[in-house]
């Protein structure tokens, strides 16, 4: 069998750096109980992984007893909750997304300006639900085309779009477009709102499927980038997948199969990944093949609110870095276990 690994593929930088947070809390603690407001990430396994090392993820922030220390999801929350959280005396430390953190700001300078804002997304995904609550009397969600005959619009001259940062570029395009040709004048935001890594391993996809008789996308149902890869492959006419890990793998998904391509949600754990490559070398004799689309190698600083409360500790922060770069570790991996491949340079840009 011909496996293809695209590339870019799994955690996305801020996944990267949502999860480090919890990490260095449990080096700096050392037992000492700390909370978590949601799945830090929309994957089973990497909560899991924490709830077996001693991390208590939380609904309310009323279950979190006074004085304790809390930790803010990837996805964000609402000022409502910040509120609640200095109300009950909780050290808080940030693990939101950067890109999160932007149209939070997006939507708490238009609505001070007067505008109304359609948020592009899903009415229950934790990030809409954060992003609403900065403005809630200036936002009306948008998740389907369905909905635009039933907003209510004052000002048309006053209006302008924000999107989800994990949506599917097709299915924001989609109700994008049809906002634009029911409101002419609808702004669009300073600069694109939808994860450039959510982006990139959409379009590695859409790049590489139509090459693969199916698409196994590593990733949990609840995971909205993940999902949306899988339709992405069925909608380039390839079959797809979508399996928590290699224990979902069934061997009549690969009957008839003869090139597979093999990709990753942007919050599932690379190891989920290597797993499932070790059992398709084991028991299909695969020639594997990386394909980089997209080379992301990223390295950035801890978040503020991490840094202030590990100096508080008396914690050098000097020299604590975060690093990102698949394809350099997925060699590593297959050097490690002597698994021959080649790498095929494939970058394409955003148009293609």
């Amino acid at each position: 069998m011909r496996l293809i690994l695209a590339n870019p593929r799994g955690f996305c930088a801020g996944v990267y750096m949502a999860i480090d947070v919890v990490d260095q809390l449990l080096g700096i603690l050392d037992g000492e109980p700390f909370f978590v407001y949601h799945d830090i990430v929309h994957n089973r396994h990497v909560v899991d992984r924490f709830k077996d090392r001693g991390v208590t993820f939380v609904e309310d922030i009323d279950e979190v007893p006074r004085g304790s220390i809390i930790v803010f999801s990837a996805h964000g929350v609402s000022p409502a909750v910040r509120a609640c959280a200095v109300e009950r005396d909780l050290t808080m430390i940030d693990a939101t997304c950067p890109l999160v953190t932007k149209v939070h700001v997006e939507a708490i300078q238009y609505a001070r300006r007067g505008w109304q804002i359609l948020l592009v997304g899903h009415h229950d995904h934790q990030e809409i639900i954060g992003t609403k609550g900065e403005a809630p009397d200036a936002i009306q969600v948008v998740d389907s085309v369905d909905c635009i005959p039933h907003l209510q619009i004052d000002d048309p001259d006053k209006l302008v779009y924000l999107t989800q940062t994990t949506l599917s570029m097709d299915d924001a395009n989609t109700i994008i477009s049809a906002l634009k040709q029911a409101f002419p004048g609808i702004n669009a935001p300073p600069k694109e709102d939808i994860c450039y890594a959510t982006t990139n391993r959409q379009h590695a996809v859409r790049h590489l499927a139509p090459q693969c008789d199916m698409v196994i996308v590593v990733g949990s149902k609840h995971s909205s980038n993940s999902v949306r890869l899988t339709e992405i492959a069925e909608l380039n006419g390839t079959r797809s997948q979508l399996i928590d890990d290699v224990r979902e793998l069934d061997s009549s998904m690969l009957d008839g199969v003869e090139t597979l391509m093999v990709t990753a949600g942007a919050s599932a754990p690379e190891d989920l990944v290597q797993e499932l490559i070790l059992e398709l070398v084991n028991s299909y004799d695969c020639k594997i093949e990386q394909h980089d689309i997209f080379h992301e190698s990223v390295e950035f600083g801890l978040p503020g609110s991490l840094k202030k409360f590990m100096r508080g500790r008396s914690v050098d922060t000097d020299g604590r870095r975060i690093e990102m770069d698949d394809l350099a570790a997925t060699n590593r991996f297959l050097d490690k276990h002597g698994i021959p491949y080649t790498v095929v340079d494939l970058t394409v840009s955003a148009t293609n």
